[in-house]
C-alpha cells in the first residue's frame, strides 16, 4: 500500500529532499499534490537512509515547503504503448500534447529500457536511404547503425532533419511495395518556433501518420529534457520488436540534453569533470545510443540519427567527442560551405560511417559503389591540397592536372554536395552523377576503381554529352 507523505525538508532549483521514508527505492516514479490540489510528477535520484531526493518534471515553482504531499509509487517510469501511437505528438514526458486524447496502451513500458544482450545483436548489414547524395554515396546509413550529425549554432541542421525525415526509406520495402518504416523524432530544447516548424513541416509532407514526435521545448524544466530521448527510445524498441518495424530515431539536439544532465548534476553536488559536465556522462550518452541495433528473433530495427551542435564548432568538445567514441561514425556540417549557400553543408573529409562497408556494393546498393565512394574520397582529399598550393603559387601556376582537381571540387561542391531541400535522389541516380563527376579528371588519376569498373561506368569528359543527370 503507497504511503504518502506531507512536507517537505527543501527545495534546490528542480529538486525536492523530504526525509522520514521508508522503503524507496532509485528511479521510483512519484506523485507530488501541491497545496492548490494540481499534481506533479518526479523520480528518485538519490536516497540517503531516510532521506530521498526527488527531480520534479515540471518544476518546483510554487511548491510549498510544508502543505505538498509526496506519494512514493513502487515502480519506475513508464510509458503507455500501443501501434495507434503513430502519427501522435507528445511532450517531453511522453503526455499527448495534439489534442487527439490519451494513449490506450497495449502495454506500459520502463523508459529506460533493458539492456540487449550482445549475443543476441544481429549485425547491420542494409542501407536506409535518405535521398542526399553527400549521405548516401559516402556516409551511408546502414540498418541498426548509430550515426550522429555534428553541426554548429546557426547552421541548418533542422532542415536537414526534416529532410531526412521526409524522404529516409528502407530501399526493398520500396520496391516490394511494403509499408514498414516508421520515425521517432524527439526535438529537446528547441524554442517555441522550431518545434512549429517540425509540426508544421511534419504535417505538410504527410510524414506524420507514419512518425512520432516528442517536443521537449526551451521553457520546459530541464529534468523533463532527460526523459525525451528515453520516452522516444522506448516507443522505438516498441515498435521495432513488438511491431517488426524498421524504425529511424532522430534526437535533436543531444547538446541541450548534456547541459541539462550538467545542471542537474551541479544541483546534487556533484564532482564536475571536462567543462563542467559529470563523470558519468560518457555512460549517460552510452546508455541512450547502445539501445540502437537489430536483435535476434525480431525483423524489426532501431536507427538512430543523434544530432549535437558542437559550442564553437570545437569538434574535441566532451559532448562530440564522447559521441564519436560511442557512435560508429559521424556525419559533420561545414561553416565554410554554409557560408557559401551550399546546402546541406556536409563536410566529406571528417565524415565517416563505419558499417558502410557491410551495407552497400552488389545486393545492397550497387556493385560500383564501394570503390566509387573511395575514388570521390580521394579525390576531394586531393582538391584540398591543390587548393592549399593555389593560395601559395596562384592558380595560373598549376599544372593541367591540378587544375583538373580544381574543376572538379567545384563542380562537386556545386552538384554533388548541394542538393535542394525537397530533391530526393534514388541511390542510382547519386552514383550516375558521381561518375560524371569523376569523368572531370583523366582515367590515370583514378586509381581508387577497377579497371572493370572504368570501363563499365568511366566515361572521358571530351567524349560525354554534357547532359545533366
Amino acid at each position: 500500500m503507497a504511503v504518502e507523505y506531507m512536507g517537505l525538508k527543501n527545495i534546490d532549483g528542480p529538486l525536492v529532499v523530504i526525509e522520514g521514508v521508508e522503503d524507496v527505492s532509485y528511479d521510483e516514479v512519484v506523485d507530488i499534490k501541491l497545496q492548490d490540489g494540481s499534481f506533479r510528477h518526479g523520480k528518485v535520484v538519490e536516497i540517503h537512509d531516510n532521506i530521498a531526493v526527488i527531480q520534479v518534471f515540471e518544476g518546483t515553482s510554487g511548491i510549498s515547503l510544508t502543505n505538498t504531499k509526496i506519494k512514493f509509487l513502487a515502480k519506475p517510469l513508464m510509458i503507455p504503448l500501443s501501434k495507434e501511437i503513430l502519427g501522435r505528438v507528445m511532450n517531453g514526458i511522453g503526455k499527448p500534447i495534439d489534442s487527439l486524447g490519451d494513449i490506450y496502451p497495449e502495454q506500459m513500458r520502463d523508459v529506460n529500457g533493458k539492456p540487449i544482450n550482445p549475443v543476441s545483436r544481429n549485425y547491420p548489414n542494409n542501407f536506409i536511404q535518405t535521398g542526399i547524395s553527400s549521405i548516401d554515396a559516402i556516409s551511408t546509413l546502414i540498418r541498426g547503425q548509430k550515426l550522429p550529425i555534428f553541426s554548429g549554432n546557426g547552421m541548418p541542421h533542422d532542415a536537414l532533419a526534416v529532410q531526412i525525415v521526409r524522404q529516409a526509406k528502407i530501399a526493398e520495402d520500396s520496391e516490394n511495395g511494403e509499408d514498414n518504416f516508421a520515425i521517432v523524432f524527439a526535438a529537446m530544447g528547441v524554442k517555441n518556433d522550431v518545434a512549429a516548424y517540425f509540426k508544421r513541416a511534419f504535417e505538410e509532407s504527410g510524414v506524420l501518420q507514419k512518425s512520432v514526435m516528442f517536443l521537449n521545448l526551451s521553457n520546459d524544466p530541464v529534468v523533463e529534457r532527460i526523459v525525451t530521448p528515453r520516452c522516444a527510445l522506448t516507443v522505438a524498441e516498441y515498435l521495432a520488436f513488438e511491431h517488426n518495424m524498421h524504425v529511424l530515431v532522430i534526437l535533436t539536439d543531444m547538446t541541450a540534453y548534456a547541459e541539462a544532465l550538467r545542471e542537474i548534476s551541479s544541483s546534487q553536488g556533484e564532482i564536475p569533470s571536462r567543462k563542467g559536465f559529470p563523470g558519468y556522462l560518457y555512460s549517460d550518452l552510452a546508455s541512450l545510443f547502445e539501445r540502437a541495433g537489430i536483435v535476434e528473433g525480431s525483423t524489426g530495427s532501431v536507427t538512430q540519427i543523434p544530432i549535437l551542435t558542437m559550442p564553437n564548432d570545437d569538434i574535441t568538445h566532451p559532448i562530440p567527442d564522447l559521441t564519436g567514441y560511442i557512435t560508429e561514425g559521424q556525419i559533420v556540417l561545414d561553416r565554410d560551405l554554409t557560408l557559401k549557400s551550399i546546402y546541406p553543408p556536409v563536410s566529406i573529409l571528417p565524415s565517416l560511417s563505419r558499417l558502410m562497408k557491410d551495407g552497400i556494393g552488389e545486393g545492397f546498393t550497387r556493385e560500383d559503389h564501394p570503390s566509387l565512394a573511395n575514388q570521390l574520397f580521394a579525390s576531394y582529399a586531393k582538391v584540398s591540397e591543390v587548393r592549399a598550393l593555389a593560395s601559395v603559387i596562384g592558380e595560373d601556376e598549376l599544372s593541367e592536372n591540378d587544375k583538373k582537381y580544381m574543376e572538379f571540387g567545384k563542380s562537386f561542391e556545386e552538384q554533388f554536395i548541394r542538393q535542394g531541400k525537397d530533391e530526393n535522389r534514388s541511390i542510382s541516380a547519386t552514383l550516375d552523377l558521381g561518375w560524371k563527376l569523376l569523368s572531370i579528371l583523366p582515367r590515370t588519376e583514378l586509381d581508387r576503381v577497377e579497371d572493370a569498373l572504368l570501363d563499365k561506368y568511366y566515361v572521358a569528359d571530351e567524349d560525354a554529352d554534357g547532359s545533366d543527370i
